[in-house]
């Protein structure tokens, strides 16, 4: 009978223990970099910016002058504060998730191929001259809102709102997405959301609703800003 008790207390302690190790990993966010920090974070970081062309040196997991360098340019292009150090901002818009669920999951009777055609049909035509950056980010504040509860909880629902998005209302969404676009709809799907939770966008050099300027601005990418 000891022996019994002494098992079962062994399989609850494991049990426990992972859950407690499972609830450490969900709730897990990047570290902050910058100058003199090491490991597989930083090579992450090197990895990501030597694709998209930043970064010239050897991915070796130090943090130094070049890596340095390659972030404020990349954050200078990208509407971020220039600053070298890679937190939550910058590692959300390299593509790392940050706060938002791994996978997007399409409504009920939705395949997911309808929705990132879809998604991606707003994307091309709200931000069609955008840099790709820009197009995650559109896609991502569309996302965004199914999630919040101040809008529709389905992707038709968010996109087909009233006025919600120009393109749908003058017919340019109808038109077939470019390549770029139906990418950007699937890595927003994925979990990149560049605007870190934002769940408006616009153009500040076009006419908008002076509304819209209350809004806490997160930040700009392109020709958008992005606020909550």
């Amino acid at each position: 009978m000891r022996a019994r008790q002494i098992v079962l207390l062994a399989v609850l302690l494991s049990v426990l223990s992972g859950v407690f190790l499972y609830s450490r990993n969900l709730s897990a966010q990047p570290p902050t970099l910058y100058w003199g920090s090491t490991g597989g974070d930083v090579s992450r970081v090197q990895s990501r910016l030597r694709d998209w062309g930043y970064y010239k040196g050897p991915v070796d997991g130090i943090y130094g002058a070049d890596t340095a360098a390659a972030v404020r340019s990349f954050q200078a292009k990208n509407g971020l504060a220039v600053d070298g150090v890679v937190g939550p901002s910058t590692w959300a818009a390299l593509g790392f998730n940050v706060g938002r669920p791994a996978t997007y999951q399409p409504s009920r009777g939705v395949s997911a191929r309808d929705d990132v055609y879809l998604l991606a049909r707003v994307v091309n035509g709200e931000a069609a001259n955008e840099p790709y950056l820009g197009k995650v980010a559109v896609a991502a504040v569309i996302l965004n809102r199914v999630e919040s509860d101040q809008f529709p909880n389905t992707l038709a629902g968010v996109i087909y709102q009233p006025n919600a998005f120009e393109s749908i209302t003058n017919g340019v969404a109808n038109a077939a997405p470019s390549d770029e676009s139906v990418r950007a709809a699937q890595d927003a799907m994925n979990g990149w959301d560049p605007t870190q939770g934002a769940l408006f966008f616009w153009n500040p050099a076009k006419p908008v609703s002076k509304w819209i300027w209350s809004r806490p601005i997160v930040t700009q990418i392109g020709a958008h800003v992005f606020a909550r």
